[in-house]
């Protein structure tokens, strides 16, 4: 499969046009993504959340390019970082990344070229226009895109794929979204009982009257009952002989709230979040805000963020930079920081101990560097290696020679 024509196409569709001499791909323009999957993001608040925790989380990190842990810089991390394409930020890029891949499963976007083989743009692409391809006599993975004037295939190296978990026979991530299926079900249902109640308990009243009237007779009582109730704002009164008595509905019964407390935490086991980032916290309780997130960063951060990193480095950087020693990586510090006296007893040790130099303290705390010695790395003066000739420690030394000075003046 040759893809260099194919990849111009599409790179001549996402900046001239979607339309052209030859191809066509106006059924993309002003659809509604994600089909079944948008619908339910913008009508399930639990999924809402849960989805706009993981996308905004992830694309809030800082990204950056490093080269033997110093950061550095080049054309496709400018890209990446400053500019995926002409309509987004890196913000946008991650967020529809990680929302497409947290509705339909995968997300997916298109390396365009520049005339020297770089990377000019990273387009996103609808989920439902691309399927993956097998191809058995090379054993690689093409991506097939569906455009209104045929298929265009494409070689995975091309493409950033991020995704769900997956079978052994597909590398297409299962939707979370389907997944929940059943549990969404039921919610809808729940939602939809407790409107109906909610609509008609403001409507029950009980009327007594003093003496026996006939079906007749009451059917004009409740009619009248029912006007004037409507034209007068709820306002009642109530004639002698007759008594009016709203009856108690209670529409929130305790198994509502149960199973909204269920399906909160079946939509947290799916997205592998913890289920207080969902409003449930009953029953849980957290020394710190350092442990509440830690607890999201290893359970779900990590493994997310590792997929990016690895599809970033695999794709966007060539060979020879990653045996240089280039690697894309997050930096998840902000997250796990802590309160003030927590981060100010992990530097005060840092420094003491000799593996966090001043100005690495001010570069955590996003502050400039001074330079000079706070750029050098310190010792306690109370602390030596174990190995050290005692007599050669500061305390043993002053010792010495105050014996020394004392049998002197003897």
């Amino acid at each position: 499969m040759k893809t260099g024509f194919q990849i111009a196409t599409i790179r001549a569709a996402v900046t001239t046009g979607w339309t052209g001499s030859n191809f066509n791909f106006t059924r993309w323009i002003g659809r509604r993504f994600w089909g079944i999957e948008n619908s339910t993001l913008s009508t399930n608040e639990l999924i809402f959340t849960a989805i706009t925790k993981k996308s905004e989380t992830l694309a809030s990190l800082p990204l950056k390019l490093y080269q033997n842990h110093d950061a550095v810089t080049n054309d496709v991390a400018d890209v990446l970082i400053n500019s995926p394409n002409v309509n987004m930020t890196e913000f946008d890029f991650i967020r529809l990344l990680e929302v497409c891949r947290n509705s339909a499963g995968n997300g997916y976007a298109i390396k365009i070229p520049d005339l020297r083989g770089g990377v000019e743009q990273l387009v996103p692409l609808d989920p439902s226009y691309v399927e993956e391809v097998f191809d058995t006599k090379t054993n690689e993975l093409w991506y097939k895109i569906m455009g209104s004037n045929g298929d265009y295939y494409i070689h995975n190296l091309d493409i950033l794929h991020v995704k769900h978990i997956h079978g052994a026979n597909s590398w297409r991530g299962i939707s979370p979204i389907r997944v929940l299926t059943n549990t969404l079900k039921f919610d809808k249902a729940v939602k939809e009982f407790s409107i109906s109640e909610m609509e008609q308990a403001p409507n029950s009243f009980i009327l007594k009257y003093g003496a026996n009237v006939d079906e007749e007779k009451q059917a004009q009582v409740v009619e009248q009952f029912r006007q004037f109730y409507a034209e007068n704002g709820g306002v009642l009164f109530q004639e002698p002989g007759v008594e009016i008595k709203e009856m108690d509905r209670k529409f929130v019964a305790a198994d509502i709230a149960s199973a909204e407390k269920i399906t909160a935490k079946r939509i947290a086991n799916v997205f592998s979040m913890p289920v207080h980032m969902l409003g449930e916290g009953e029953g849980q309780s957290f020394g710190s805000l350092e442990q509440l997130m830690s607890e999201f960063v290893v359970m779900t951060l990590m493994p997310i963020v590792k997929q990016y990193e690895q599809e970033f480095n695999r794709k966007l950087l060539t060979r020879d930079e990653r045996k240089a020693g280039y690697y894309f990586k997050f930096n998840m510090n902000a997250l796990l920081r802590g309160d003030t006296a927590a981060r100010t007893a992990m530097y005060h040790s840092g420094i003491r101990d000799s593996w966090l130099r001043p100005d690495d303290v001010r570069e955590l705390e996003d502050l400039p560097p001074i330079g000079g010695k706070a750029a050098e790395l310190w010792i306690s003066g109370d602390m030596y290696p174990l190995d050290m000739d005692p007599t050669m420690r500061k305390s043993t030394s002053s010792s010495a020679n105050s014996s020394n000075n004392n049998n002197s003046s003897t």
